[in-house]
Order: structure tokens, then C-alpha cells, then sequence
């Protein structure tokens, strides 16, 4: 991607410095893994700011700030406690912001002390925010589409397809995107989180903690924050995190879908467009259970 920032600390000081002069006093370090879309760093103890790194993440910045607050009240764990609105200034070019620091390690599979118990955790957080008011941004370009139409990205898939041939099983891919694509949602739009990543989720004494960086949520179709089922999650708690699920209503059209939008992903960075966190299955493996698991819903009676 082009136009991409790099920041460095001094920038995040003198903001801070100029706009927060209460804060002056408390030290700005870099933080150990830092996003893409947003950088981030400590401020004090108990603080974090986060700066977008181009043009297309600025709306994150005020979304976070309108509708993290009212969000916070209907979920059973922690999320990002917006403080502060900065502007424009020392060469920076956008608005960003200051948030509660949540102490959390990012998660690893095998530090779970119980992965079943985390993939419940995880489902109960997701249902709890698909029950909240439905009342924030419809999914768009601004999120990068998700909890929208798979549709948008069918031209891209298509031709990852075509790329990869002969690598991958594409005939039984393009079955699986043909079922996403056919799968339509029909419901009543509900909040996604965008981007339930490993990245995203804090740990603490190996439980599942806090759920961070809501800069791609959205009103809209809940099938996206299902990926993590195959991108992270393996045998027994993939299994306990789609029980969970389907015991709370989700059909296999949702789960048609979020195959889908797993298998999107993955096909992009098999065509180099991306990459795996370290912590995350590599790419081929999720097409393989993506493969495999729509294989098995197809040969299921009805």
C-alpha cells in the first residue's frame, strides 16, 4: 500500500506534549506489536494512542470515539475506553486518539489454558455483540466491506482462483465460493467486530481477557467474525466454537458465508497479498479445512 506513514515517538510526544499538556509528564513508548491500520503506543501506564497510518483508516478514528462507549455496557468483556480526540498538527495529517490501556498478551494457542473454554468465551462475546442496539455505521467501503456482500470481492477471489490452479484444489474452492456467494443474508443487520483476529484478542493467565481494535466494525452481516474458526482455532475448540454458535441460531448459511470470507482471505495471501501472524494457521492449511469442512456440510443429510 502506498502512502503509508511510519511514526516514530518523538511525533507521538509532541502531540501529546501540545494538545494533552496534562499528560506531558507520562513517558510514550512504541508497543511490542503494532498494527497496520493504526499505530499504536503507550502513554503512562494506563493509556494508549493510536494514530492512523493513511487516509483510508481516518473514519476508524471517530467511529471508536461515538460508539465504543455505548457498546461497552451490553458485552461481558473488556473493550477500547476512548479518552481523547487529537487533531492535525506537527506535520501529522489526521485526527487520532487516546484510549485505556488493557494489559492482555496477544493470544497464542498453545499458552490457552483451556481452548475449548476460550472458544466458548469467544462465541458468548461475539452473541453478546450481535445482541447490542444495532445502531452504528452500515458495512461499506469504510470497513473495508466487512459484514457486507462477499459479492464485492468476487472478481478478486475469481481470479486468485485462476492464479492458483493447478496449486490448490480449484474447482472444490470455487464450490465453496459459489456457496458463500449463494448464501445471501436476510436478517435484520446486527454489530461485527471486522476483524477477530489473534491480534485483536488479549489474554490473561490464559483466558481470553479483552477484545481490542474495533476500527472494521460495523452493522451488518455477522458471518466475517467467524473466520477465526479456521485462521486459529483447530479440533476440539473449533468445534465447541461453532457448537456454541449454531446452538444460538446460526444456520449453515452463515456458515456457507464465513467459509467464504475465510477462504478470500487465505487465497490472497496464497497470492501474495498479505501474510499469517506466526500464531495463525499458514494459509494453505485454511484452505484445506475450509475445503474439507464444505465437503462435509454438502455430504450431510438434510
Amino acid at each position: 500500500m502506498t502512502g503509508r506513514l511510519t511514526i516514530e515517538v518523538g511525533l507521538v510526544r509532541r502531540l501529546v506534549d501540545s494538545q494533552f499538556p496534562d499528560w506531558a509528564d507520562q513517558p510514550v513508548r512504541p508497543v511490542e506489536r503494532n498494527g497496520w491500520d493504526n499505530s499504536t503506543f503507550r502513554l503512562g501506564e494506563d493509556k494508549k494512542v493510536r494514530l492512523p497510518t493513511a487516509a483510508s483508516y481516518v473514519p476508524q478514528v471517530e467511529k471508536e470515539w461515538r460508539f465504543l462507549p455505548a457498546l461497552a455496557p451490553h458485552l461481558p468483556l473488556p473493550i477500547p475506553a476512548p479518552l481523547a480526540l487529537g487533531r492535525p498538527a506537527e506535520g501529522y495529517p489526521y485526527p487520532w486518539s487516546v484510549q485505556r490501556w488493557i494489559e492482555g498478551k496477544p493470544v497464542v494457542f498453545e499458552q490457552l489454558t483451556d481452548p475449548v473454554g476460550f472458544a466458548a468465551d469467544l462465541a458468548q462475546f461475539l452473541l453478546a455483540l450481535q445482541r447490542a442496539p444495532a445502531e452504528g455505521p452500515a458495512a461499506g467501503a469504510d470497513n473495508f466491506h466487512r459484514g457486507g456482500a462477499l459479492s464485492v470481492y468476487d472478481a478478486e477471489t475469481r481470479r486468485c482462483l485462476d492464479r492458483l490452479a493447478g496449486e490448490i484444489d480449484a474447482a472444490a474452492a470455487g464450490q465453496v465460493w459459489e456457496a458463500a456467494l449463494a448464501a445471501q443474508w436476510q436478517s435484520p443487520p446486527v454489530w461485527v467486530h471486522g476483524d477477530i483476529a489473534v491480534g485483536n484478542l488479549l489474554l490473561r493467565k490464559g483466558r481470553l481477557s479483552a477484545v481490542i481494535d474495533f476500527g472494521s466494525s460495523a452493522v451488518g452481516d455477522p458471518a466475517c467474525d467467524l473466520v477465526i474458526a479456521w485462521t486459529f482455532l483447530r479440533g476440539e475448540s473449533r468445534a465447541a466454537f461453532k457448537a456454541r454458535l449454531s446452538a444460538a441460531g446460526f444456520d449453515e448459511a452463515i456458515w456457507a458465508r464465513a467459509r467464504g470470507w475465510a477462504l478470500w482471505k487465505a487465497l490472497l495471501i496464497c497470492c501474495g497479498h498479505g501474510s499469517t501472524l506466526p500464531t495463525e494457521l499458514s494459509a494453505r492449511k485454511v484452505i484445506a479445512a475450509v475445503l474439507d469442512e464444505h465437503a462435509g456440510s454438502a455430504s450431510a443429510p438434510s
